[in-house]
């Protein structure tokens, strides 16, 4: 039985640190349920690296993308087919737009999966070496469009290369000569008629000599005649052979006269594949130096956001104390101001006191 697409899915699209656990914890599901025969298929299943991660997202959540690749591949592959030098120039530059338009987006969905990888440590090269080799192998192309992709893949070639299919053509077979029928012993005329003088014995032996001489001429013109037949028919069978012979050097010269242009054709394709190849390999190098400088500079963006936010951490605490300190400053100020006004009370009570001694009767003395 099949295994439920929607686990497949959920599998090949989360985070490959993730795989495991769910993998593990569908096996364990599937054993709950009674049905070890899925639970041994799921545990056969292995985790994706990253490259082959992101290479599943654009299989799994944008598979429009990759039927427009797969056309690509296939006209790509006509025009090397047919050589046709303008048409692949063409196709090639728009091979790299697409490929470079799937890795930026395999990197957007990337961004939008929870718990994934960070940006900068992408293998954004891998996934373009993927998608390369899919343009120019079938068999990668269908594993890329499966969705179930556990590696990267790559491809050293130039694509296909067409070979011109040579047939020789001879004249046809020689004319069988007419065969010659056998000559037949001519017919004797014997008169045994009893009763026959000499005389007529002597005529019937000279019409019979007559006749051989008869049949022997007719016998020698006959044979004079397949002689003649037979010449002819070697003379046209020398004639064929000979015009075979010249047909077939004719052939040859121009099959390798074709095969000529089509190397010199090829050279030119491949010189020109050549240096599209470096200047797209000088364009990688500098992107991917562009891109591990971004990535540096946005670790060290991260690392000071780090450390302002350790920093803020520290101010926010030292104002929580000193806000703290305040208050208990506060505290104290009211309750030293209320003592105060207690004391000096207490002192003009005294004061009050003594005045009212002074003014008394032994005051007036």
């Amino acid at each position: 039985m099949p295994l439920p697409q929607d686990l497949l899915r959920r599998l090949y699209t989360e985070p490959p640190e993730g795989f495991v656990a769910t993998r593990d914890a569908a096996v364990a599901e599937a054993r709950r349920s009674g049905d070890p025969a899925t639970a041994r298929e799921i545990a056969r299943l292995r985790r994706p690296t990253v490259a082959a991660w992101l290479v599943n997202l654009l299989a799994l959540r944008r598979p429009e993308l990759l039927a427009d690749l797969t056309q690509l591949a296939e006209a790509l592959r006509a025009a090397q087919r047919d050589l046709r030098g303008p048409r692949l120039r063409e196709l090639s530059a728009q091979r790299r737009a697409a490929v470079a338009a799937l890795v930026a987006e395999a990197r957007r969905l990337a961004a939008d999966v929870e718990g994934g990888p960070p940006a900068g440590k992408l293998p954004l090269g891998e996934v373009e070496a993927t998608l390369n080799a899919a343009l120019s192998d079938a068999g990668v192309a269908e594993q890329v469009r499966s969705g179930r992709l556990l590696r990267a893949a790559s491809y050293a070639g130039f694509g296909e290369v067409p070979r011109p299919q040579l047939r020789l053509v001879t004249g046809g077979e020689e004319p069988t000569p007419p065969a010659v029928p056998p000559a037949g012993p001519g017919h004797r005329a014997a008169d045994r008629r009893t009763g026959r003088g000499e005389h007529a014995g002597r005529a019937d032996q000279a019409d019979r000599k007559a006749g051989r001489a008869d049949h022997a001429a007719r016998e020698a013109g006959r044979a004079a005649r397949e002689d003649d037949r037979a010449e002819r028919a070697a003379r046209k069978a020398d004639r064929a052979e000979r015009d075979a012979a010249r047909a077939t050097r004719e052939a040859e010269r121009a099959a390798r006269a074709e095969r000529a242009r089509q190397r010199r054709a090829l050279e030119r394709e491949l010189t020109r594949a050549r240096t599209d190849q470096e200047r797209a390999e000088a364009e990688l190098a500098g992107a991917a130096e562009a891109e591990h400088d971004g990535a540096e500079e946005l670790a060290g963006i991260e690392r000071s956001l780090a450390e302002l936010e350790r920093r803020r951490a520290q101010a926010e605490q030292e104002l929580s104390r000193r806000k703290l300190a305040r208050r208990a400053a506060e505290r104290a100020v009211t309750a030293a101001r209320r003592r105060t006004g207690e004391v000096e009370g207490a002192i003009e009570a005294v004061d009050a006191e003594e005045g009212a001694a002074a003014e008394g009767p032994g005051g007036a003395d």
